[in-house]
């Protein structure tokens, strides 16, 4: 599974750093989905080997502007770009009015159906053929969630030695048996595909939470995540210095909660612009750093800061790695 960030500011956009926006999607698939959409999502795609056209599902946390406003111009590119194929959008139920409205209001017309799904309906929908979706309710100044993607199939790997032992020869019926099919050999037994199959790896699970307050209403989702990807838009001290209202995590909330739940990868992200890349800092006191610092403390397992065009790969042993 890859995820890929196209934007980790919060708020605003800084030099280095643009609003809201993440890539998911299995190695090898023909398509994939997008996490939020902030403005300039669709010009920061054109430095990425992601196209609109192979976009498969867009799923919008919540409709503050830094994680939606992109999503009317990136709509109106994949219609000028020709695209025909059904895209489904998933968010909170004001969502579909907002774009509907833009649409009617600057004339715009798609040359693709767009299907509308409720994130209650999630659970009971096949939205994405190889990643079940689901949504956690956060806390922020207005609806919120949090979705958590996991392998619908994990393939399994024959059983050799039991394969030879029960006289099956090697060739077109192995596949079969690899794919779960039955098969009837050529000596007429009946072969039975799970009798031959190794027990399954563990499906991957990752988290990609919107803005919220409480990471701990995230704690029992990600009991058995292999990644969690939260906002840490501040340290502590700012935190407290900024008051309750803005609704947003500190690099310690979220690393806390992370270290409880046992969550053996955690990338933090939607930092406030405040704090600098430390190669801009130019003796600025707060950076990156900062933040990176305050969650090693109370987070042990492996930690990332996002930064825009980073593409994280999770594999299958559900360990994660920065591509180059």
């Amino acid at each position: 599974m890859e995820i890929q960030f196209l934007g980790t500011s919060s708020g605003v956009p800084t030099r280095s750093r643009n609003m809201t926006a993440i890539a998911i999607r299995t190695r090898g698939a023909r398509h994939w989905s997008l996490v939020d959409c902030a403005e300039g999502t669709q010009h920061r795609l054109l430095r990425t080997n992601l196209s609109p056209m192979s976009l498969r599902a867009i799923f919008i946390t919540h409709l503050h502007g830094d994680h939606c406003y992109g999503l009317p111009g990136l709509l109106a590119s994949a219609g000028m770009l020709g695209r025909t194929e059904a895209l489904s959008i998933v968010g909170p139920p004001p969502l579909r009015g907002m774009i509907e409205c833009i649409m009617e209001a600057s004339q715009l017309t798609l040359p693709y159906p767009i299907d509308w799904v409720a994130i209650d309906a999630l659970a009971h929908s096949d939205i994405l053929p190889d990643l079940r979706v689901r949504a956690t309710r956060l806390s922020h100044r207005i609806d919120c969630w949090a979705y958590s993607f996991t392998e619908a199939a994990v393939e399994r790997k024959l059983d050799i030695d039991k394969l030879k032992a029960g006289g099956v020869p090697a060739g077109p019926a192995w596949g079969e048996i690899q794919q779960g099919r039955n098969v009837v050999l050529d000596d007429g037994r009946a072969v039975v595909a799970e009798q031959y199959l190794m027990p399954p790896r563990r499906s991957r699970k990752v988290i990609i939470a919107g803005d919220n307050d409480t990471p701990e209403l995230l704690a029992q989702e990600a009991a058995n995540a292999d990644l969690l990807v939260h906002e840490a838009t501040y340290t502590e001290a700012i935190l407290h210095k900024v008051g309750p209202e803005p609704q947003h995590s500190s690099a310690a909330m979220v690393a806390r909660v992370a270290q409880g739940a046992q969550v053996p990868n955690l990338i933090l992200t939607h930092f406030s612009p405040r704090y600098l890349d430390p190669k801009q800092a130019n003796g600025k006191v707060l950076t990156l750093d900062d933040i990176e610092r305050e969650a090693r403390a109370h987070y042990t397992g492996n930690l990332a800061l996002a930064r825009d065009y980073a593409i994280y790969e999770l594999r299958k042993d559900g360990s994660l790695h920065l591509l180059p």
